[in-house]
């Protein structure tokens, strides 16, 4: 983090404490969901969420539409490390075996540096009822406390519900080529977002436990 020793010389205890929350809400619709950070060992999850993806939501997130991505590709998406790449995910607590149903991650361009990536995905069942500004919401209060200024966000210039999303919060469209869009996005200005939207009963779920629970990560770094 700038200004910091890193994550090493950050208090473990913090760390243990922000992977333990888990935000219990509920989706527009009233379908139950808990959101929690990622760990390495939910590699498998991920693999068989992106499988239940459909064409047309893999090839929008991942700008391909195969069935199963590399081994490689969902390695880096299991590797958190709750600093320089953080990802939180969703569960499905009213269905069956609680399936995985989304996903976001920032990953820094650098070690401790202030900007990175922003991707999210959210099952096709579950798009439109508010999961993905809540994944954010829970991103991007980490993103604060661990010194992540600044997310760009890659997407097919077709991506309406990305443009939507990020728009909504903010971002700033930077560049265009050959069909890819790119925005950025000021954390800070994103939180202010998505704060400012109290309608948005789930997103206020997120900060309110990550506020209760998780304030010596949060908000003494914020």
């Amino acid at each position: 983090m700038e200004g910091s020793g890193g994550r090493d010389e950050r208090d473990d205890s913090q760390v243990t404490r922000i992977d333990a929350i888990e935000v219990h809400s509920a989706l527009n619709d009233g379908t139950a969901v808990v959101l929690r950070t990622i760990r390495p060992d939910d590699a498998p999850l991920i693999r068989d969420g992106i499988a239940k993806l459909s064409a047309e939501s893999r090839y929008l997130r991942f700008f391909s539409a195969a069935p199963v991505l590399p081994d490689a590709v969902v390695h880096r998406l299991a590797e958190v490390d709750g600093h320089d790449h953080l990802a939180w995910g969703a569960i499905c607590s009213d269905c069956p075996d609680r399936p995985p149903i989304g996903a976001v991650h920032a990953v820094r361009y650098r070690h401790d540096g202030p900007a990175g990536e922003f991707s999210v995905a959210v099952l096709d069942d579950f798009q439109g009822l508010g999961l993905a500004r809540m994944m954010t919401a829970a991103l991007l209060f980490q993103c604060r406390a661990e010194g992540l200024a600044t997310l760009d966000v890659h997407m097919l210039c077709e991506n309406d519900a990305a443009r939507n999303l990020v728009k909504s919060m903010g971002a700033q469209w930077t560049s265009e080529s050959a069909g890819v869009a790119e925005y950025r996005l000021d954390v800070a200005d994103a939180i202010g977002a998505l704060r400012a939207d109290t309608d948005a009963t789930g997103v206020q779920d997120v900060f309110r436990t990550l506020e209760s629970e998780g304030r010596a990560v949060g908000e003494s770094k914020g």
